[in-house]
Formats: C-alpha cells, sequence, structure tokens
C-alpha cells in the first residue's frame, strides 16, 4: 500500500506539472505584441477616407444584413416548394392509397389481397419514375406494408407520423438516418420523405399513415435556381446600394474636405492675424508706457522751469519791493502793498502749479504706501480728512500704472476739494481676480449730467477728460457715479 501510494503521490505531481505547462500564461510580449497590431490597424483605419471607411463598415454591416436576408428568404422558399410538392404528391398517393386501407378501419391491419394489389402498384413503370418506396403505418408506429418487407409488422418510434395522425402532411428533405430508412440510404438517391393522413372514406377518420419517398433531383434543381436568383437578386440590391451609398458618401466627403481646407485657411489667416495684432497691442502698450513716462519728465520739466524761473523772477520782484517802499510816499507806499500782494499771490499759484507737476519719486513705494501719500499731501495742502479704505492690493506694480493712479487719485481730490469742499473724501482699492479696483468719492451735491459726458471743449472738464484717457490709455476703464449724496470717480484695470 506504501509502494501504491509513492506511485499515485508521483502521478498527481506528473499530472499537475502537465497542468502547470498547458495553462502556462501568456508572455508579456504577446500581449504587446498584440497591442502593437491593434495601434497599427487603428491607425490604418484612419488614413483611409471618410467614404472608404463608410464603404467598408456598410459592406459589412450590409453584407451581413442582406446575407441573413437571402439565406431566410431562400429556406422560406426552399421550404415553400417542398410543402407544395409533398402536398401534391400526397394528394396523388391518396389516390391510390385510401382504397387498400379502408378496411384497416374494421381489421387494422391488410389483407394479403390488398398487399399483392400495392406490389403491384408500387411495381408499375409510371409511379416508379417518381415515387421508389412506399410505407404504410399503423397509429401505433408499427409499419403494416412497406416496399422493404424486412421492416414489415416491426414497430417504430412515433416521432416522424406524430404530426401526419394529426392531419397534417409532412415532409423532410433531410439525410434519410431514422433504423426504418436503411433501404432507400442504400438507393443513394436524392429523396424526400413525405408523410400524409389516410382516412376513412365513411368517417373521415385518420386510420394510418402513408409514407412514400419521391426522387428530389428535379425539385433539388428548382430549389437551387430559384436560391441563384434569390441570390442574384439580394446581391445586385447589395451592390446597388452600396455603390449609391458610396458616391453620396464620397460626394458629402468632397463637400466637408473642401469646408475643411477653406476653415484650415481661414484658421491659418486668423492666426496671422492674432499674431499681428498681438505684436500691435506689444507695440501699443509699449508707446503708451513709453508716451506716459515722457509726459510725466515733461511735466517735472515744466514743474522745475516754473520753480527756477517764474519763482525766482517773483521772488525777485518781491525783494525789489520792499526795497523801493522805503523811499516811498505814503500814496506810493499804497500801490506797493498792492502790488506786493499781486506778486505775492502770483508766487504762491506758480509754486502751487510746479509742486503739483513735480511727482514725487515712487519707484520705490508699494501701491499702499503710493496711495497713503497722495492721500497725505492733499491733507497738507488743503487742511481736509482723506479716508482710506484698502483691500487686499498686488505687491509689485509696473511704473505708468503706478504714475496714472497717482495722477488719477490727485486729479479727483481736487476735484472733490473744489466742488465738494472735500467733504467725505474716501479712497477706495482693491485687487481681486486679478482686477484693480480704485474709486475716489466724496459727499458733495452731484455733478449735472451735461457735466458727465467729458467734452474736451469745454475746458474746465479737461481734468476728467484727462483722467479718462490716461486710464483708458493703459487699457483701464474709466466711469463716473454722481447723485445728490455724491460723486464717486472710478478706475479699473485688469492686469
Amino acid at each position: 500500500m506504501v509502494k501504491n501510494a509513492k506511485v499515485e503521490s508521483e502521478n498527481e505531481t506528473f499530472i499537475a506539472q502537465e497542468t502547470e505547462a498547458l495553462v502556462e500564461p501568456t508572455p508579456a510580449s504577446d500581449v504587446a505584441r498584440n497591442g502593437i497590431w491593434r495601434t497599427r490597424i487603428r491607425g490604418r483605419a484612419r488614413e483611409l477616407s471618410r467614404s472608404t471607411q463608410f464603404v467598408i463598415a456598410a459592406t459589412v454591416i450590409l453584407g451581413l444584413t442582406m446575407f441573413f436576408v437571402g439565406k431566410l428568404v431562400s429556406e422560406r422558399i426552399e421550404s415553400a416548394a417542398v410543402q407544395s410538392a409533398a402536398e401534391a404528391a400526397a394528394q396523388y398517393m391518396d389516390t391510390f392509397l385510401e382504397p387498400y386501407v379502408q378496411e384497416m378501419s374494421r381489421d387494422n391491419g391488410l389483407s394479403a389481397e390488398s398487399v399483392q394489389f400495392l406490389d403491384r402498384l408500387a411495381e408499375s413503370r409510371s409511379l416508379k419514375q417518381h415515387i421508389v418506396s412506399i410505407k404504410i403505418w399503423r397509429a401505433d408506429g408499427t409499419v403494416i406494408y412497406g416496399t422493404n418487407k424486412a421492416i414489415t409488422n416491426r414497430k417504430f418510434p412515433l416521432d416522424e407520423i406524430t404530426e401526419a395522425l394529426k392531419g397534417k402532411v409532412v415532409t423532410d428533405l433531410q439525410d434519410l438516418s431514422q433504423e426504418e430508412n436503411e433501404f432507400e440510404r442504400n438507393l443513394n438517391l436524392p429523396l424526400y420523405e413525405i408523410y400524409a393522413p389516410l382516412r376513412d372514406s365513411t368517417s373521415g377518420n385518420i386510420v394510418a399513415v402513408g409514407e412514400f419517398y419521391e426522387k428530389a433531383d428535379s425539385l433539388k434543381r428548382e430549389i437551387n435556381r430559384v436560391r441563384q436568383q434569390v441570390w442574384g437578386v439580394v446581391g445586385a440590391a447589395t451592390l446597388a446600394m452600396l455603390t449609391l451609398l458610396f458616391f453620396i458618401v464620397r460626394r458629402g466627403d468632397k463637400i466637408i474636405q473642401q469646408q475643411q481646407v477653406a476653415l484650415r485657411l481661414r484658421l491659418q489667416e486668423q492666426t496671422r492675424l492674432h499674431i499681428s495684432n498681438a505684436e500691435l497691442q506689444r507695440k501699443m502698450a509699449t508707446a503708451t508706457q513709453e508716451f506716459s513716462r515722457v509726459n510725466e519728465l515733461t511735466l517735472r520739466r515744466i514743474g522745475a522751469d516754473l520753480h527756477d524761473g517764474p519763482a525766482q523772477l517773483l521772488t525777485l520782484i518781491l525783494i525789489r519791493l520792499d526795497d523801493l517802499a522805503e523811499n516811498c510816499s505814503a500814496v506810493d507806499q499804497e500801490s506797493m502793498e498792492t502790488i506786493r500782494g499781486a506778486a505775492t499771490d502770483a508766487l504762491r499759484e506758480v509754486r502751487d502749479l510746479s509742486r503739483g507737476l513735480a511727482l514725487p519719486e515712487i519707484n520705490d513705494l508699494s501701491l499702499v504706501e503710493e496711495l497713503q501719500l497722495v492721500a497725505q499731501r492733499h491733507e497738507q495742502r488743503t487742511g481736509t480728512r482723506v479716508t482710506l479704505t484698502l483691500g487686499p492690493l498686488p505687491k509689485a506694480t509696473p511704473l505708468p500704472l503706478k504714475l496714472c493712479l497717482y495722477r488719477f487719485v490727485q486729479e479727483t481730490l481736487n476735484n472733490a476739494y473744489r466742488h465738494a469742499n472735500g467733504e467725505g473724501q474716501v479712497i477706495q482699492a482693491q485687487y481681486i481676480d486679478q482686477v484693480l479696483n480704485i474709486s475716489v468719492r466724496d459727499s458733495g451735491p452731484g455733478m449735472a449730467a451735461d457735466a458727465m459726458q467729458l467734452d474736451t471743449s469745454d475746458r474746465t472738464r479737461l481734468g476728467l477728460a484727462g483722467l479718462r484717457y490716461r486710464v483708458e490709455s493703459l487699457g483701464g476703464l474709466f466711469s463716473i457715479d454722481s447723485c445728490a449724496s455724491g460723486t464717486s470717480v472710478n478706475a479699473q484695470f485688469k492686469l
């Protein structure tokens, strides 16, 4: 027993090894190779034109559809032809067989005399041209008569005569593989078997089933001819549909290709224009920044010239007036004081102008420090109060934008001081979603509707018009909101 157990263990080990060898997993190289082939096939398919892809897909789908349609129609025609031939043959055979089976309603069998008549009938030349074998079945499955005497009085399964016992004519064009068909198989002829009910002439009840085998060569030729015609019609229809669809899709494909070429050319033109516009915008932005820089330099130079020229001359005039006043009479003293007051006012205005035109050095200042500086200087100059409401602001700001914002706040605060007496002056600024919003608001009586049109022909409105041009030159948006409770001047920049 130990030896047997050892042999069985070795056998099990060998079988397990063989099984593992048989179910060895597919190497990774094979999987990669299959993936490469699939990729190549997809690439080749994409290289084909749309009309070719459509024809290939339509050929597969329409071909399969027409194949099944043709097959179904052929089978239906074949079935109908066989059934029609079977019913005709059944009527023909009923004429010969039914007179001899009438006695089966009484005796449940055939007499020797009836058997002899049937034998002579089966041997007649006219019948043998079509019918090669005859059988008569009893309702219990017993063959009571047959051209092959070897199966007479033998009982077989009822499978083949069940439908005939219900009154139907049954035909079969398949191979004769049943046991009772040995004689017919040995004839080596194409046959189809027909089962027909045989009835009692008095009561009409089915007393037996007649089975006869007819030569099928002519029927098969006819079926093949009809089948060829069906497949010819189906094939021609399929080819016609594919050809028509191909030309329709090809025409549409050409139109699509022409439109694609036109769209591609238009896209190239749009791209060229976009590049050109971007270059022009860059040049415009550079020119605007340079203009802003030159403008500030010009304003500084004008302020310096006013300070060094007219202001110094007015100072010299005041000094000379002081020297002359010592040697003048009382009447002249009064005239001197009038001249002195005018010169003092002129000097103050010139200094104020030069101070306003001279922009402080703001290169190193942040935006918050710049706004605090302009508010502080306005408070010192006017003696009014400016409130700062500052949200998050960018840490780094281009110099042209800083100059613009300084002038914007300076001019709007000056307007608030002149037109609203400096009441409720508020500077608001915040930077959200790369958009910088800044506004200067006051609590004055507001502006008239015509004053908000910013007409440059009116010299009293040059300040606001200049602010709008300055803001818009840097790509910003300028707006004024005014009502009875105050005015708000706003600027918005997308950084």
